[in-house]
């Protein structure tokens, strides 16, 4: 095991220890990756009664909506004949809670997200998110078929081979995208007033969450495109090597959706040696704070981070944190607000469960759900930048480090 791996590894296990969607737009952020599978088989019945069980016992809102959790049990009582039901049942249940965020995932949908864990999965590479029913284009993945069939972001899904996608669920939306590998999928999008339909080809997408260059000689540039994947952390220490003789640093979380806790409070603790990163506010209102760990490597030089609308979850526990230590300037527009946190279950029979445990405050002990954090530069981004390639945001990012780094020399 590499040096930088041991070191992701301690870490990694420390926080877990406090702690006890390619296609995966839906603004989710994990404490932690599954530990397995559970290769359990159960009745549909009892794979119910557990999941209500589960849900009683550990979601954060103790309460569970103001409402008699003893009623769904009652409810579908000796009803459950099939898996199909148990989901059904399972996904009503979870929708009485009025939380976006919890999820019940059958054997397929708990695969993709463990590939998703794994940076390995087949699809177009784009992220997605769902507003108000729509189903809008969060991000391209750079080399996938996605890019190449100039599909953009904030492109507004209409269908997909034909078959109509508002209101659909995202997990929906990726079922009917879905098929094997070298076949195509046709996606209608709605682009300003445009209405297109984009022949796409599927294709295994090696997920590379961390891309890195060096911009103007003596600016580092490093883009995390999501915390999902268990190589982020090791990405990201390669692309600061790449980067370790440049004065200045311009972190892009534009259009990340979130992912695993750990991997956005590693990268954190990289800036911050010392206090809390970030503090989890469980069930019942029981608050501790994780603390940045011990650390040979350290990031002390000026830092612009340029975030977005689809900057959520992971993405606003690194940008919150490092603007509360005064660490980075937050530049672009304000932040999608999500800051609940998620536990994946694994479920019996191959299945798993996304469950809202906790909500998290900025080390300041702000709390961003549904207000996100504003930035410190607002700079705007519209769809007419992206289509003449003029990335306005980073171009600004790049003329304030400059001149920070001529008054630091």
């Amino acid at each position: 095991m590499k040096r930088n791996q041991v070191l992701f590894f301690i870490f990694a296990v420390a926080l877990l220890l406090t702690l006890n969607k390619v296609f995966m737009g839906n603004n989710t952020e994990i404490s932690e990756a599954p530990e397995m599978i559970d290769h359990d088989y159960i009745t549909s019945q009892k794979l119910f009664d557990n999941t209500w069980k589960i849900i009683r016992d550990n979601y954060y809102d103790a309460e569970l909506n103001t409402q008699a959790w003893g009623r769904w049990k009652e409810h579908y009582h000796g009803k459950i004949k099939t898996d199909e039901d148990a989901k059904v049942a399972i996904d009503t249940m979870l929708a009485s809670l009025n939380d976006p965020y919890s999820r019940y995932m059958n054997k397929t949908e708990y695969l993709d997200q463990n590939n998703s864990i794994n940076s390995k999965i087949t699809g177009i590479g784009v992220n997605i998110s769902s507003n108000a029913g729509k189903i809008h284009i969060v991000n391209v993945m750079e080399g996938t078929p996605a890019q190449f069939a100039n599909l953009l972001p904030e492109d507004i899904i209409l269908s997909i081979d034909g078959k109509e996608v508002n209101g659909l669920a995202l997990s929906e939306v990726a079922d009917l995208v879905r098929g094997p590998e070298n076949s195509f999928v046709n996606i209608t999008i709605l682009r300003n007033k445009d209405k297109l339909t984009k022949r796409v080809m599927r294709k295994e997408i090696k997920i590379k969450t961390v891309k890195s260059s060096i911009v103007d000689k003596n600016i580092g540039y490093i883009q995390i495109t999501s915390f999902i994947g268990s190589t982020t952390p090791n990405e990201f220490l390669e692309a600061l090597e790449k980067t370790k003789d440049t004065e200045g640093l311009i972190l892009d979380l534009r259009g990340n959706t979130g992912g695993l806790l750990p991997n956005a409070i590693f990268i954190a603790n990289l800036f911050i040696p010392h206090g809390n990163i970030v503090s989890i506010v469980g069930r019942n209102g029981y608050k501790y704070d994780i603390n940045a760990q011990d650390t040979e490597l350290s990031i002390e030089k000026p830092t612009i981070v340029l975030v977005d609308g689809g900057s959520a979850s992971a993405s606003e526990i690194l940008s919150g944190a490092l603007k509360d230590y005064n660490k980075a300037k937050l530049l672009g527009t304000k932040t999608y607000g999500k800051g609940m946190v998620q536990k994946i279950i694994p479920m019996p029979n191959e299945t798993g469960l996304n469950l809202t445990i906790a909500k998290y405050l900025t080390p300041k002990g702000t709390d961003i759900n549904k207000k996100g954090i504003n930035p410190d530069i607002k700079v705007e981004f519209s769809i007419k930048d992206v289509k003449n390639n003029n990335d306005a945001q980073l171009q600004t990012a790049k003329n304030i480090l400059s001149k920070m780094l001529i008054s630091k020399n």
